[in-house]
């Protein structure tokens, strides 16, 4: 489909790695590097949206990172910052931003030195402190456990890293329900689409805090709101 929507004028195909927003959806294994190899040969640029899946949170540094691909250009935010400040960047080697002369693109407060500041900080803690590598095995645990929940009001659990989506069946009915339910429990997790959970724990999140909520989460996830 990618190659058919291919025509003179494209000038780039730009993806999600996963999908995030729109209810924790993965492309089967073999898609990224697939479209990447369409892209270089049509001579299309690739860019990846690695804004919610970027920086730790699917278990890799970047989620295009689980497919050894590098993309043209690469959009980040979120957690660039730490949660401390609103930034977001745009990657690509000096040959594509080269293209760019003085005055032909700007934005009021990029570049700001602040911002600049705290993604250096941030970006030395996600390193340092072993952030990653916290996503990737705490991603597995916490999914190992969700899968052994019983499955009667479960469609399906699907997730990597710390990045995880619980889509429930249609006849139970508006995940808002269960996510408000697990507010009350102090779980705070976000629907998506009507029928998805969207878990996205912070990376500093340790086992201890995950065997806590757990036991909340399958009472809520199995029972009728």
């Amino acid at each position: 489909a990618l190659e058919t929507a291919i025509n003179p004028n494209t000038a780039a195909f730009i993806v999600e790695p996963i999908q995030a927003e729109a209810g924790i959806n993965i492309p089967p294994e073999g898609y990224l590097k697939k479209a990447k190899e369409i892209c270089e040969k049509h001579n299309i640029l690739f860019i990846a949206d690695e804004i919610q899946t970027g920086l730790g949170r699917t278990g890799a540094l970047f989620a295009c990172d689980h497919e050894n691909i590098k993309p043209d250009i690469m959009v980040i935010g979120k957690a660039l910052s730490g949660g401390f400040y609103p930034i977001s960047a745009t990657l690509a080697d000096r040959e594509l931003m080269g293209l760019f002369q003085p005055g032909e693109h700007g934005s009021t407060f990029g570049g700001n030195p602040l911002g600049a500041a705290v993604a250096r900080a941030a970006l030395h803690v996600i390193t340092e402190e072993g952030l990653i590598e916290n996503s990737n095995t705490l991603g597995e645990y916490f999914m190992d456990h969700l899968m052994e929940i019983p499955n009667f009001n479960i469609q399906e659990i699907r997730g990597k890293g710390l990045l995880t989506g619980v889509e429930l069946k249609e006849q139970v009915g508006p995940a808002r329900r269960y996510a408000e339910a697990l507010k009350e429990k102090g779980i705070l997790v976000k629907e998506t689409h009507e029928t998805v959970l969207r878990f996205a724990p912070p990376l500093i999140i340790s086992k201890d805090m995950l065997d806590q909520a757990i036991p909340a989460i399958r009472e809520i996830l199995t029972s009728n709101l």
